[in-house]
C-alpha cells in the first residue's frame, strides 16, 4: 500500500470521506487523493516525494506560486509579532486601502476568514439596504456554502429553489430564484415578475465551478441595467476572479465594454489572502453603512482582520501590482491552453479551451460552454482518463471536470514544455 493509500485510509477514519473539503476526495475522478507534504514555486510534492506542476494553486490564491520570498517574509515577521489580537491593526486598514485602490466601485471593505462568510455577508448586507427578501442566483455558480444558496432551480422559468443539501429546510431556501447563466429571455421575465421584490442578483462572472464559463458582455449589460432599473443590488462575487483575472477583477474588463458599469457590492477571497484564510466584501460608503457598529445588519468574526493575514494578503497584491505583472501572466497561461490544444487537435481529440489571465479551463468537446447544461454535457469519462495520466506525468490539475484551473507567476517555461509533454503523452493514452 503506498504512502497516499495509507494515510487516506487512516484520514477516512476521522474526518468524514478522508477530507475537509468534498472535492478533495478524488470521488469524481476515482483513485487515491495525494496528500502534499510541501511545496515551492509551481510545484506541490506529494507524501511519497513526487513531484508535480501544480495548477490547483491551492484553489486560487498562489497566484504568485508557492513560498515566495517576500510573501514569506512578511508572513514571518508578522508571526513573530503575535497570532491573533481580538483586535484591530494597522495592517487591516493597508489592505483595505489597497483593494479600494484597485476596484474604483468600492469604498469600504469588511474582512471576513472565507468567501463563503463573505458572500453571505453581503447578501444579509443587501437585504438591509434594500429592505427585501428575495435575490436571483444563477445555475452553477457558487457562492460557498450558506443554506440560502444550496439551491438548484426546478422546471421552468424562475422556479423557486429547493435545497441541493441535506439539512438545509426549504424554507430557508424559499426566496432563492435560480436562473440560467446567460439566458437574457429569462433573466427580464425573472425581474418582470419578481423585480419588486429582488434584494440582490449575485453572479460569478466569470463561473468557476462549472469549469469556466464567462458571462457574456450582453447578458452582464442587461443584468446591470434591470438591477438598477428595479432597485435590486447586484453583487459580483469576485472571490475567484478577482485580482486574478485582472488587477481590478473581472469587473475592470466589464467595465472597459459596458460604460459606467459597476456593481453594488463586491466579493473578494482567495489572492487577497494570499494562501491564507481571508476574504472581504465591500461597496460604497452609504450601503456600508448598513453593518455594525453603525447600521442594522449584524457581521462579526473573531479573527476577521487576523495580522497574520492580511501581512500575507498584502505581501501579495504588493507583488501583483507590479507594472506588467497580469499581462505576463495572461500570457503564459494562454501558452498552456495552447499547449493543450496543440497536443489534443494533433491527436484529433475534440477540445476547447479558454481563459484569462491566470484561470483558465479546458472541455473535451466541441465548442465552450455558455451555461451549466452544456458546461455538465461535456465527455466526463474521458476527462478523468486524461487526469489520472496527466498526474502520472507529474501534471496536478483539478481533481474534477467542473472546476477551473489556475497558473501562477511562478510557471515558467519549463513548466509549461512539461505539460505539453504529459499532455502529449496523455492524449496518446486516450487514443489507444
Amino acid at each position: 500500500m503506498s504512502t497516499n493509500e495509507q494515510l487516506f485510509e487512516r484520514a477516512q477514519k476521522v474526518i468524514p470521506g478522508g477530507v475537509n473539503s468534498p472535492v478533495r476526495a478524488f470521488r469524481a475522478v476515482g483513485g487515491t487523493p495525494r496528500f502534499i507534504a510541501r511545496a515551492e514555486g509551481a510545484y506541490v510534492v506529494d507524501a511519497e516525494g513526487k513531484r508535480y506542476v501544480d495548477y490547483i494553486g491551492s484553489w486560487g490564491p498562489m497566484i504568485l506560486g508557492h513560498g515566495h520570498p517576500a510573501v514569506l517574509e512578511a508572513v514571518l515577521k508578522a508571526a513573530r509579532d503575535g497570532f491573533s489580537f481580538g483586535a484591530p491593526t494597522e495592517r487591516e486598514i493597508d489592505l483595505a486601502e489597497e483593494i479600494i485602490r484597485h476596484v474604483p466601485s468600492v469604498e469600504q471593505v469588511r474582512l471576513v476568514s472565507s468567501g463563503t462568510e463573505a458572500c453571505m455577508s453581503a447578501i444579509r448586507l443587501a437585504r438591509a439596504a434594500t429592505g427585501r427578501s428575495r435575490l436571483i442566483k444563477f445555475e452553477g455558480c457558487y457562492h460557498g456554502h450558506a443554506d440560502a444558496l444550496l439551491v438548484k432551480a426546478g422546471s421552468g422559468l424562475a422556479t423557486f429553489g429547493h435545497p441541493t443539501s441535506a439539512g438545509v429546510p426549504a424554507e430557508v431556501v424559499q426566496h432563492t430564484t435560480v436562473l440560467d447563466y446567460n439566458d437574457i429571455e429569462q433573466l427580464e421575465q425573472a425581474f418582470a415578475t419578481q423585480g419588486s421584490e429582488l434584494a440582490c442578483v449575485i453572479i460569478e462572472p466569470i463561473a468557476g465551478n462549472m469549469n469556466f464559463v464567462r458571462s457574456s458582455v450582453a447578458f452582464m449589460k442587461r443584468l446591470r441595467e434591470l438591477c438598477h432599473q428595479h432597485g435590486a443590488l447586484l453583487i459580483m462575487d469576485e472571490v475567484m476572479t478577482g485580482f486574478r483575472v485582472a488587477l481590478g477583477g473581472a469587473q475592470s474588463l466589464y467595465a472597459q465594454q459596458i460604460p459606467g458599469f459597476a456593481p453594488d457590492i463586491s466579493v473578494f477571497g482567495k489572492v487577497i489572502g494570499g494562501g491564507m484564510p481571508l476574504a472581504a466584501f465591500g461597496a460604497s460608503r452609504r450601503i456600508m453603512a448598513q453593518l455594525a457598529p453603525l447600521g442594522p445588519a449584524y457581521q462579526a468574526g473573531t479573527l476577521s482582520g487576523n495580522p497574520v493575514a492580511t501581512a500575507c494578503g498584502l505581501a501579495t497584491l504588493h507583488e501583483i501590482s507590479r507594472p506588467g505583472f497580469h499581462a505576463a501572466l495572461g500570457a503564459r497561461t494562454r501558452e498552456v491552453m495552447a499547449a493543450l490544444k496543440s497536443e489534443a487537435d494533433a491527436a484529433a481529440i475534440p477540445l476547447t479551451v479558454d481563459s484569462e489571465g491566470g484561470l483558465f479551463g479546458f472541455f473535451f468537446a466541441d465548442r465552450l460552454p455558455h451555461d451549466y447544461t452544456t458546461a455538465v454535457a461535456v465527455d466526463k469519462e474521458r476527462f478523468n482518463r486524461f487526469f489520472h495520466a496527466m498526474l502520472d506525468g507529474g501534471v496536478y490539475l483539478a481533481p474534477a471536470l467542473y472546476e477551473a484551473g489556475f497558473v501562477s507567476a511562478a510557471h515558467g517555461p519549463a513548466e509549461i514544455e512539461h505539460t505539453r509533454l504529459a499532455a502529449r503523452a496523455a492524449f496518446s493514452a486516450l487514443n489507444a
